[in-house]
């Protein structure tokens, strides 16, 4: 089984993979900020899935 490789796929999908990946980080700040600032469980548990989408598109997983 061949290991997922990103630039395999058709051109439209790696260019929506890369625009998520230049786009998580100021998405992932002003969740942080809001969370800091009006902490609900949404809140947080919005944060928690972008900090793991930043650090899958850091570490390659996506």
């Amino acid at each position: 089984m061949a290991r997922y490789y990103r630039y395999r796929l058709p051109p439209w999908a790696l260019k929506c993979i890369l625009i998520a990946e230049k786009v998580t980080l100021p998405i992932l700040l002003f969740q942080l900020v809001r969370t800091l600032f009006f902490p609900t469980t949404l809140d947080v548990f919005l944060l928690g899935i972008f900090v793991f989408i930043y650090i899958a598109f850091s570490l390659g997983w996506i």
